[in-house]
């Protein structure tokens, strides 16, 4: 999902819902207002790897509660995540500073009139600005680091739950879920995704839920339809309400009262976002068939590479395939549709493989050596 987001956004930007260019060919269009929003949709994108960072870091300590468990995974977390991403920005500069340049990824998107790679751009104007794009979450590796950040959040929640009763902490996880969606915080998907793992692990969610499998049905499949219609709304009826949600928050960090001054281009945190990652995980969590779906080896093996994935696709699409495609079209734009097929299998392949090179190259021995340091530190 996040790689066909980030090429058709480059390549076919008005078949991507929420993006800047409103108007173009009627086929993009269409596929705007009905198959983005299920299959390239930015903000459930987005949403969804935050919930599942938490979802999955919690579960070593959770299967395991010892101190030495939660020491570990709170010292490798850091180290997983910067050493990747500290490559990935070292190619990145290689290429576009050292390299091919930038001009002529503004010739593409003047030629294409793709307004979505230009609008409301933020040029570093030099390498301390990009290495602060790391921590700044609304420069361009904002993602990384939220889930860092909510990494430390969840870590901290997850402490506490082998001392505190069942009861008492599944309603004290729905406060906090809910104050966490009223001061428009992170922690509203990161500590849904801890409990959907607590519940998973100390409250045997599954039997429970199969034993009451129509109502678990029921409200899985009603959080889903509820989400998704209303992302379908926001698209195809009334794009004038999309950030409306927004203006229904409190800053955490601000003078208090309502969120009336808030950036509506930033990430948005939205209530259809989360309906439907509640209900999918609802369903994922009581349904036998959809567990072996998701445990089959492609789509592990998939996601063990999925982080080197992340970090490359954009460069390989904007170094090799904006090449390509103004290489192919020349001064005209009759053969464009032609030229972005080719580069989206061009693209589709060298991710394929360049991401699997980084995963041995850079992401698993990251993880050996975050483990190698843990060692270290104990002894």
């Amino acid at each position: 999902m996040g790689w066909l987001w980030m090429f058709l956004q480059t390549f076919a930007p008005a078949a991507v819902a929420h993006s800047y260019n409103t108007t173009g060919p009627e086929h993009q269009l269409v596929l705007r207002k009905s198959l983005s929003v299920l299959f390239w949709n930015d903000s459930l994108i987005y949403s969804s790897i935050i919930f599942l960072s938490a979802r999955t870091i919690s579960l070593p300590f959770l299967l395991n509660s010892t101190r030495l468990r939660l020491a570990s995974s709170v010292l490798r977390r850091g180290i997983r995540l910067w050493i990747p991403t500290a490559m990935a920005l070292i190619i990145c500069y290689a290429i576009f500073s050292k390299t091919l340049g930038t001009e002529y990824m503004n010739a593409f998107s003047a030629q294409t009139q793709n307004e979505s790679m230009t609008k409301d751009l933020y040029m570093l104007p030099n390498s301390l600005a990009n290495f602060n794009s790391i921590f700044d979450i609304f420069w361009t590796l904002w993602v990384v680091s939220v889930i860092f950040q909510q990494s430390y959040t969840v870590f901290m929640a997850v402490a506490i739950i082998p001392y505190t009763r069942n009861s008492w902490r599944l309603k004290g996880a729905l406060v906090f879920i809910l104050a966490a969606w009223w001061v428009y915080s992170w922690a509203w998907f990161s500590v849904t995704g801890l409990l959907f793992a607590d519940l998973v692990v100390n409250y045997n969610f599954k039997a429970i839920a199969q034993m009451h499998r129509l109502e678990t049905y029921a409200a899985g499949a009603t959080c889903l339809i509820a989400g998704f219609t209303m992302q379908f709304l926001w698209v195809a009826a009334w794009p004038e309400l999309y950030t409306a949600e927004i203006k229904y928050h409190t800053g955490v960090y601000q003078t208090g009262g309502l969120w009336l001054w808030n950036d509506a281009t930033a990430p948005l945190l939205r209530a259809d976002d989360y309906l439907v990652i509640v209900g999918f995980n609802l369903l994922l969590e009581s349904t036998d068939v959809l567990q072996r779906i998701f445990r089959s080896r492609a789509l592990v093996f998939i996601g063990k590479r999925s982080f080197s994935y992340f970090l490359l696709q954009s460069i390989i699409a904007y170094a090799l395939g904006i090449k390509l495609v103004m290489n192919i079209i020349g001064g005209s734009m009759d053969t464009y549709a032609k030229a972005s097929a080719v580069a989206f299998i061009v693209c589709l392949l060298v991710t394929i493989g360049a991401g699997e090179v980084f995963y041995w190259v850079i992401d698993w021995p990251t993880q050996r050596f975050a483990c190698v340091v843990f060692d270290w530190i104990r002894e």
